[in-house]
């Protein structure tokens, strides 16, 4: 490594122990050589995400979290969440890795052309392991960045934008017209309310609280149905009558509001149908989970015919199906709109021990809308 690139740098870990425990806690990495067709990218900002949290935080119960040390000896430690034991039985004693997206500054590149063209440049980065100081990573895993463009602008340039996208490609190849989408206020419903205004798509944004729905007027949304109102059905039925929206992404996963917008999907294919046959409407409906807000089982109450599907949605598969050249072209995309359509906003910036923070922990934990933090592992 030259002078300005030290040999090890500290790393986020979350770390499930065999007396019941998850902690969090940082360890010193060394810092691989780049081969041929990597860079060393130090990283400034790398935003906690839904995905993130579910290897971060999802197992402990945080209202027993603790923190003890200070600087790099400082440890989180919670409580299992009960129930969970089970599923996390593979993790124990194995300190994972944390950060799906960040951004950087790049400060050693290998030898190849494309490596050399991003020394010194400010990119943005899809790993896996990015809740850290440095990391080494495959110039395929980079995102060059328009001039100008800062690493904090730059932090969520995957997840959100590339699964906002992802929607409507998907939308379109299965030849649907309009979306639902579940979770609608968070960074990511926001950014595909964007999307879709610009694109001239219907889309139906489902929200919980009247706040939410809100600020989506604010931002030009046409059609919000609010699930705690008491007419919800009915407005979502009548949204979907009036858009022809036969295709949902939803966030939460548990309980039972994928079932209900099935439910209302069925009764807006069945407008105007006198006698439906035994097997309901012959419109095909496709309900989408790509998430788990709700961490509950999934309740399915067969109430909308037998043309319906139910699959699980996440990023990495769909960039796979659609290829690299379609990948590229959506990157180029997120690239030139970065600051417009897929502009996020932090309403928190922390360090890599504030991560550990007891309170810090246990507000990100809860995955608030308009509570969004950043990382800044240079802080």
């Amino acid at each position: 490594m030259n002078t300005e690139t030290p040999t090890s740098g500290l790393q986020l870990r979350s770390l499930v122990t065999d007396d019941g425990h998850l902690k969090l806690l940082l360890q010193s990495t060394p810092i691989k050589e780049p081969g041929e067709n990597e860079v060393v990218v130090r990283i400034e900002a790398t935003p906690i995400n839904p995905s993130d949290q579910a290897t971060l935080i999802m197992p402990a119960d945080v209202t027993s979290g603790e923190t003890t040390g200070t600087g790099a000896d400082t440890v989180y430690t919670a409580k299992l969440r009960k129930g969970i034991e089970s599923r996390v039985k593979p993790r124990i004693g194995k300190p994972l890795p944390i950060g799906n997206e960040g951004a950087g500054t790049v400060v050693k590149a290998g030898s190849s052309e494309a490596a050399q063209a991003l020394l010194g440049k400010t990119v943005a980065v899809l790993d896996g392991a990015l809740y850290c100081q440095y990391r080494t990573v495959n110039v395929m895993q980079c995102m060059a960045l328009n001039e100008g463009t800062t690493a904090r602008e730059a932090a969520s340039c995957f997840v959100n934008p590339l699964t906002s996208l992802g929607f409507v490609e998907t939308m379109r190849m299965e030849g649907h017209k309009a979306i639902i989408h579940t979770a609608a206020a968070s960074n990511l419903g926001q950014m595909l309310n964007r999307i879709c205004l610009d694109d001239g798509i219907d889309l139906i944004n489902i929200v919980r609280k009247k706040e939410q729905v809100e600020l989506l007027k604010s931002q030009g949304a046409k059609y919000i149905c609010n699930s705690s109102d008491d007419s919800f059905m009915s407005d979502l039925t009548a949204a979907i009558e009036e858009t022809g929206a036969y295709i949902a992404f939803d966030a939460t996963g548990g309980g039972d509001l994928g079932s209900r917008i099935l439910s209302c999907m069925e009764q807006a294919a069945l407008k105007g149908v006198e006698l439906p046959g035994p097997y309901g409407s012959t419109t095909f409906k496709q309900l989408y989970i790509y998430g788990g807000l709700d961490m509950s089982p999934t309740i399915v109450s067969r109430n909308f015919g037998f043309s319906w599907g139910i699959n699980a949605w996440l990023l990495t598969p769909f960039m796979q199906k659609v290829g690299m050249e379609k990948t590229m072209e959506l990157r180029k995309r997120v690239a030139n709109e970065l600051r417009t359509t897929f502009a996020s906003h932090y309403s928190d910036e922390i360090s890599l021990t504030d991560a550990l923070d007891k309170d810090i922990v246990a507000e990100y934990s809860q995955q608030a809308t308009g509570k969004k933090f950043l990382i800044n592992p240079s802080k």
